[in-house]
């Protein structure tokens, strides 16, 4: 699956900074959430040192399998000497995040424009 299919929208600012949104509004299947991991992964390995920016903008539902992902997507950006960001989480999801303690693990932004700060 390609970055421009209906699971994400890859695209890279000028600020150097990939910036990925959701097009799922509830990302919970085991093969989307799969397709996700392998396509930001993707993304990631092409960059030397990459900046990365989650966009939850769309999103409404996350599973607990989600979130193992995204933090294999965060050990991946990392293990580059990278930096990922996430941005625009809605109330209920970051309650998930707050419940399983991740959102000490995540850089956390209200805004992407937040987010973008400081990169």
């Amino acid at each position: 699956m390609s970055a421009g299919t209906a699971r994400i929208n890859i695209r890279n600012r000028d600020t150097g900074v990939l910036q990925i949104g959701f097009a799922e509004k509830r990302i919970s299947d085991a093969l989307v959430i799969q397709q996700i991991g392998e396509e930001i992964g993707k993304a990631v390995d092409a960059e030397t040192k990459p900046r990365v920016l989650l966009s939850f903008r769309n999103v409404d539902f996350l599973s607990s399998a989600a979130l193992s992902m995204l933090i294999g997507v965060n050990t991946r950006v990392k293990s580059k000497g990278g930096k990922l960001r996430l941005a625009e989480i809605k109330p209920d999801i970051y309650q998930m995040f707050k419940i399983t303690k991740l959102h000490s693990l995540f850089d956390i932004h209200d805004s992407v424009e937040d987010a973008l700060k400081g990169f």
